[in-house]
């Protein structure tokens, strides 16, 4: 079955960075779309960014757009989330998820959390 690990957070200051990890088993990961989610205390979880099976393509949330950068590795089964310029908006647990526009599995790892303060 499709299993999810997600690893790299931490706590940054505002204008720091991370890079986020997300460790893909269970499927053929050379042939799916990733993306990542976050979940804010309190909020919806929100669609983050995302990139197509072979990396051609990409998308970004308007909040992140410039700051963040989603890139995969085939060979690894992996998939990463360069974050830079962090802002205290950005602190939430961070997920992993197959699809483009929708989370293909109602299957959420532990995710990692992102803590932005100063």
């Amino acid at each position: 079955q499709v299993h999810l690990v997600e690893s790299g957070g931490g706590l940054v200051q505002p204008g720091g960075s991370l890079r986020l990890t997300c460790a893909a088993s269970g499927f053929t990961f050379n042939i799916y779309a990733m993306s990542w989610y976050r979940q804010a205390p309190g909020k919806e979880r929100e669609l983050v960014a995302a990139i197509n099976s072979y990396g051609g393509s990409t998308k970004y949330a308007d909040s992140v757009k410039g700051r963040f950068t989603i890139s995969r590795d085939n060979a690894k089964n992996t998939v990463y989330l360069q974050m830079n310029s962090l802002k205290p908006e950005d602190t939430a647990v961070y997920y992993c998820n197959v699809g483009w526009a929708s989370p293909l599995y109602h299957y959420w790892g532990q995710g990692t959390q992102v803590t932005v303060s100063s």
